[in-house]
Parts: C-alpha cells; structure tokens; sequence
C-alpha cells in the first residue's frame, strides 16, 4: 500500500513531465556556456573584439594573444570590413599580378661588379652563362656614361672608388628592389657561379633571418669571430639585413678606409650590426673553389670543384665558357643518373600495380601515348629523308628539308647514333651511311616522336665490317613550360578600323555598317572607322554615276544617330589596288602610335574582337592576324533541322558560325589561306615599309608591292612576331572572293584556294556530287 509521500512525489512528476525536456535543455546549455567562458579566459580575448586597457596603460596587441611578433605573422586575424557610409565610394584598384596584391617576392636577385675595362669582356661572358637562370640580373660599374652591351642592365654610379661603389650598390638594391626579392647576391665579374646550385641553396634558407653568407675570411689583427665574405667568391645577404643595413651605410663610408669592398661590407656589418660573415647555415654549407692559374677545368676533378657554387678567379671570358661547358655536362650527367634511378624505382612498384608490367609505358616514367576515340582524333605521322619532307606547309607533296625542321632531324640521328654506341661498345662500333626512312609526329601528351630506319656499318673490335638496317624509335619529351615575357598592354587603347572598299562591294558595306553600329557603336567601344573608297579609272567621273552614294549615305545616318560618332572616310583611285599601296594612304594619314585593325567588307567585329586585336597587338614586339571562321556554300551545306521533341537525344553542338536570326547553325571552317585581317601598330607598319623600300628599289618594288599583302610585308620585312591565331568571333557569311588575275601567283592560289575549301565539308561536298548520277540512274 502506497504512502501518502509516494502519492505526491507521483503528482508532481505528472505535473513536470511536459517541461521536463525544457528543464534538461537549460541544464546543459548553462554547462556548455561556462565551459565555454573558461576556454576563451585561458587562450585569450577574441581577436575581432577590441580590447579596452586600463586607464594610463598603452595597449599592446601582442599581450592579448601572449606572442610575439614573428608568431602573430603567421596567425589569421579577421579584420571587420567597415565602410563610412557619408564617404564617396572609392574604386578600388586591383593589381595586374595576383603576387603583388599578396605582397609575394621574388627569391633571388643577383648584382655583379664590374668595371671599364671587363664589362664587355668579362660581364658579357657572366651574362651569357647565367642570365637565364635568375630572375633579374643587374651590373653595377663606377664608370659614368658607360655603354651598355646588348641585353644587359647597367647601372653607372659614376665614381670608381671601391667603398663607394659598394655603398652606392647596396642603397640602390635597397631602393629599388628591397621590397621585391628575399636574397640578394652580390658577385664579381671574375667570378663563376653555377646557378642552378645557387638557386637552391636560395630556396632552403628561411628568409626571416639576418644572414650574411659566404667564404668567410679573418681580417687582419682581428679575433676569429670578426669575418667577412671574400667577394671574388660571392656572399648572400638576406633581405632583413639590408634593410637593417640602409641607415649605416653614410656612416660605414666615412668612417672606414678599405680598397677592397668586401673588406669595407664586413667591416661595416660588424660595427654597426655585429655580424660577420658565416660559411654554413641551418645545414646548408657555402662551398667555393679557388682555380689556380692555367689550370684546364676538363682535368679538375676534385669533391671541393665537382661540388662548388663559385669558382674564382676567371681571368678571361673563354675561361668562363669552358667552366660553363664544364658544369653543365657534371649537371647533366647527374640528371640522367637520377632519372635511370628513378626509373628503376618505377619498374620495380609497377610489379604491384593491378596492371602489372603490361601497364609500364615507354619511355619509362612519361605518359603514354595518346589513345584516339575516333578516326578523327587519329595522329598522323610525316614522313620525311635526309634532303626532303613530304609533309610541306603550303599543301605540296614534295618540300625541301631545311632550316629548323633539318636541324631537328639531323639531332635525332645523332642522338640515336650516339645511343646505340653507348649500348653496345665496346663490343661493336656504329657509323652511319644514310637514313632510309623517317617518322615523325607531335603527341599533346609525350612530345616529338621519332621512328628512324636506318643504314649502319657495325664494326667489330677484330675490325670486322658489316651493313645492318636498323629501325629505332626515339622520344623528344616535352620539357617544363615556362612562360615567355611579353610587354604589358592595356585594354584602354583606341582601335582605328581600316575598310577597303571596291566599288563592287558597295552594296556588301551595307551591311557591314549596319553590323559595326550594334557591334560596336551601341556598346560605346573605344573605336574609330575610317572607309578608303577605291574607284577605278572610269568609275565616279563627270557623266559616271557614283558606286559610293549608298556607302555614303548610310555614313552620314549612322553618324546622326550615334551623336559623336566620326565616320571619315578617304577616295582614292587606282587601276589595280594593292593592300600595302591602299594601307601606306591611310597611314600617312595616323599619328604613328595608331592602334590598326585593318578589315574586310565581310568582316563583323565585335568587342570581343576588339579587346583582343588590343591585347595581341604589342607596339615593337607582335602583329595579330586572326584567322575567321567562313561559312560554307548554304546551297551545298544546308541548314540543320532544328532541335527535335523532348527525349530524341542530345544536338550536336553548334560550330562558331552559327547564325543568330536563323536559329540554325551553319556548318564551316577557318580559313587558313585568307591573311586580309590584321593588328597592328602604324610605328610597326611603318618600319616594315622602310625596310622593305630599302631593300628593294625601282621596278622591284613596284612588282613585289603588286604581290604582296601587309602579312606578308611583317613576315618577311620586320623582326617582329607574327601572331596568328584562330578568332571564332570573326564569322562571314559565304561569299566567293573575286581573285583578280593581276595578283601574284602566290596570292592568286591562295584566293582560289580559300573559295574552293569554302564551298563546303566533304560529306557536303560528296553528297552534292553523287545525288545527280543516284538521280539519273533511276
């Protein structure tokens, strides 16, 4: 029998049973909330919350984390964004890389001293040997108004005394580039560096520290620990210790008296940082190499020059070469070492590998070739012979082996030469008599591939002769892609198109016109038209009606629609025009800054197009001639149907030319033979044109002008690059080009040819064909 205190207990569980979820929920949040406020109490305030000190007690930031300084450097603070509303909004300026908005730096800068006397001699041969290798290589002379040698920069303090050159050396390091490189090295002209070796040394050192690295040496009367790095030798100086370094050197100049300037840098660091010179640092060991006089370096072959970073002295520029051969073969024969030892190591694991061996590719260690999914994406080989190859650029058969493609061949063969003599000597030697066959082709994931046959005269060690046909396979692997150093340009600058009209494509620019006002007058481009009018010799006289009048007026209607606008246009008449005769008209006629983009009657620029005529055409460096996409023949290539009821299957994707009003797109090709397209600055075109009257004068000037287009005139009269690219925002309709019989026969073929492959696909081209027999035959 329940008592009466059972009974209560009972009623007031009934009573709390509905909050009792409520009550356990409080319970562990309070618990989860205190143990929360003992963890912030132990680590620190939160960093986003502005701490208040106490009255008369500066604030320190560094004493709410309890770190110093060079670990607060490596913890994320959140800084809250915060924008005064009553301010204008500013911009903001974003920079060209995304390094110099993270403030990154470069890893090394090396700075040579040199003289009047050894800058062309000694400076050049450093520069030739390891300019490559570094990002930025400067010389510092004494010499005022020194004259620079081609691809090197000098910098002439004008006083030649020792202590001053090096002051002034290091206040201009500091100045310039202080905040842009984490070493500086500081050399000799006299003195051999290997590179590469310096450059990793450069990237095991931690940048955070003041070091001073080098061959140290002992002054003169002083103790041990006082010593600085011997200059013919090199040093290392961190980018902390220049920095710390700066407001010393005025003082370092007047008050110490050394002729040599590593002396006067070490005594300089000593007595006003207090640090000296050291040989080794955080296990990275600074190994030189002193070279005794005519001393042959093919015959050193001690550890202390195999392995040096600087080699000293380099008396003359020839000496530097032959160290420079020197260490490149040491350097290469260790890379080959490390890459048979890595290729042991792989054909070892491939064993484990669910493949098994069947799956190691050759050459061990690449990938392997590229696996076609369809007859289209097949690679074709060339077949080429010692004289000819038959794979020509311009669609011949049959072309001279010459130039690059000849040296590239001749490498092959002697490298497989060099490689089966390797294999097998000394028991049998190899000499080439002919290549019988050859092979080549480009593979996206590998490199040049290479099938050689070839006649050999084996040689035994008795002196036996013997021919052998050999077949070998080589592979030229595709090196580490580096990224070539262009001129920087700007998206800002004015484009000026240049429309040649004849009076047969009057009724075309119509059209044109009316594509340049949405394509580039609606969107406000940056862009100026300027139309040359070209009449023939009985065209737009007294009596003849005017073929421009329609040209004309649609000019004057774009021009009072778009207030502003400025459509000039220029007439000239010619009997046969020429498009460099028709372009030197208009440049006479532009300041030579003058950004050209010179264009067709079928061409429909856009700003896409635009923005990269701007960025592809470089001032002094690179004309940009875009290759367009040509529609085919619509009576050949009709339209596609359009896209079929839900659950039919995927469309084939579009080409480029698809056109827009339609909604159906339109099959075609880029086409390759047409060059009437082109960027390129007035200063450019003008040097071109010099050049070319230079070279030619009189009545082969007047023959050559007739033959020849403005790419050809980059291509063969300028030094600059000639960037040619396919551009899928330039789209024309199909249209046969009128190839008049007064062009050259180069450009006469061209013109037919680019109608011909514009006609159509060869399905297209097939089907048109063989539908009339199939039509007769029934």
């Amino acid at each position: 029998m329940a008592g009466p205190t059972t009974m209560r207990l009972s009623s007031l569980l009934a009573l709390l049973r509905p909050a009792l979820p409520l009550i356990l929920g409080l319970s562990l949040g309070c618990s989860l909330s205190l143990l929360r406020v003992s963890w912030i109490q132990g680590e620190g305030e939160d960093p986003c919350v502005e701490a208040v000190g106490e009255p008369g007690v500066p604030h320190n930031p560094d004493s709410r984390t309890g770190l110093d300084q060079s670990d607060e450097d490596f913890k994320p603070r959140i800084v809250p964004y915060y924008r005064d509303p009553n301010k204008p909004y500013k911009k903001v300026l974003r920079t060209r890389y995304i390094q110099t908005e993270l403030g990154s730096r470069e890893r090394l800068l090396v700075a040579v001293l040199t003289s009047r006397a050894t800058l062309s001699t000694l400076a050049v041969a450093v520069n030739r040997t390891v300019a490559h290798h570094f990002p930025r290589l400067l010389y510092f002379t004494g010499q005022r108004g020194a004259r620079t040698p081609a691809g090197m920069q000098v910098v002439s303090h004008g006083d030649e005394r020792p202590a001053w050159l090096m002051s002034e050396t290091l206040r201009h390091l500091h100045t310039h580039f202080g905040g842009d490189y984490d070493w500086f090295f500081i050399m000799q002209d006299d003195t051999y560096v290997q590179a590469p070796r310096l450059a990793a040394l450069a990237g095991h050192l931690s940048i955070n520290q003041d070091l001073y690295l080098g061959r140290a040496e002992e002054f003169i009367g002083a103790g041990e620990q006082a010593r600085y790095c011997h200059g013919g030798f090199g040093y290392l100086l961190s980018r902390s210790l220049l920095l710390r370094l700066r407001p010393h050197l005025d003082g370092c100049r007047g008050d110490i008296l050394s002729a040599r300037p590593d002396e006067w840098l070490g005594r300089c660091l000593i007595d006003s940082l207090g640090i000296g010179c050291v040989s080794q640092h955080q296990g990275q060991q600074y190994r030189s190499f002193e070279l005794a006089k005519n001393r042959d370096p093919e015959k050193e072959g001690s550890s202390a020059f195999l392995s040096a970073f600087a080699v000293h002295p380099v008396s003359e520029g020839t000496l530097m070469y032959r160290l420079h051969k020197r260490f490149s073969a040491l350097e290469l024969e260790r890379a080959y070492s490390e890459i048979e030892q890595l290729q042991a190591q792989i054909q070892n694991l491939t064993v484990l590998t669910p493949e098994g061996e069947a799956g190691l590719s050759w050459p061990i260690g690449l990938p392997a070739p590229f696996t076609p999914h369809s007859r289209f994406e097949v690679l074709g080989w060339d077949y080429f012979t010692e004289q000819h190859t038959f794979s020509c650029a311009d669609g011949s058969p049959k072309c001279p082996l010459q130039g690059a493609s000849r040296a590239d061949v001749g490498d092959a063969v002697a490298t497989a030469l060099e490689q089966l003599n390797r294999r097998y000597q000394p028991r049998l030697r190899f000499l080439k008599q002919r290549l019988l066959n050859g092979y080549r082709r480009f593979d996206p994931a590998r490199g040049m591939e290479y099938t050689l046959d070839l006649l050999l005269e084996a040689v035994t060690q008795r002196g036996h002769r013997r021919a052998l046909a050999r077949r070998v396979s080589l592979l030229r692997p595709l090196s580490r892609v580096e990224i070539l150093p262009m001129p920087y340009v700007t998206e800002a600058t004015r484009v000026q198109l240049v429309l040649p009209l004849l009076a047969a494509e009057a009724a075309a620019a119509l059209a044109f016109l009316e594509a340049f006002a949405a394509g580039v007058l609606e969107p406000r481009e940056h862009a100026l038209l300027t139309l040359l009018l070209v009449y023939g010799p009985r065209e737009g006289g007294r009596g003849a009606p005017e073929p421009f009048l329609g040209v004309k007026a649609a000019a004057a209607e774009l021009e009072q629609r778009y207030p502003g606008t400025r459509l000039a246009w220029l007439a000239v008449r010619a009997e046969a025009p020429s498009q460099v005769r028709l372009m030197d008209v208009v440049s006479k006629k532009h300041p030579v800054d003058t950004l050209f983009f010179l264009t067709t009657v079928w061409t429909r620029p856009g700003p896409e197009v635009l923005n990269r005529c701007r960025m592809n055409a470089i001032s002094g460096w690179q004309a940009f001639f875009p290759v367009h996409f040509q529609e085919f023949n619509p009576a050949l290539a009709p339209q596609r149907s359009p896209p079929g009821p839900p659950g039919a299957g995927p469309d084939p994707p579009s080409p480029p030319g698809a056109d827009a009003a339609r909604g159906a797109p339109v099959g075609g090709r880029f086409d390759r033979q047409a060059s009437a397209e082109g960027c390129f600055y007035n200063a450019d075109y003008l040097a071109a044109r010099a050049r070319l009257a230079g070279e030619l004068a009189g009545q082969e000037e007047e023959e050559a002008l007739e033959g020849l287009e403005v790419m050809d005139v980059f291509l063969r009269f300028s030094g600059l690059h000639l960037f040619r690219a396919v551009e899928p925002g330039l789209v024309q309709k199909f249209s046969l080009r009128d190839c008049s019989p007064r062009l050259s026969e180069e450009l006469y073929h061209r013109c037919r040819l680019s109608n011909l492959e514009g006609l159509g696909g060869r399905a297209q081209l097939a089907v048109a064909l063989f539908e009339p027999e199939q039509a007769n035959s029934t």
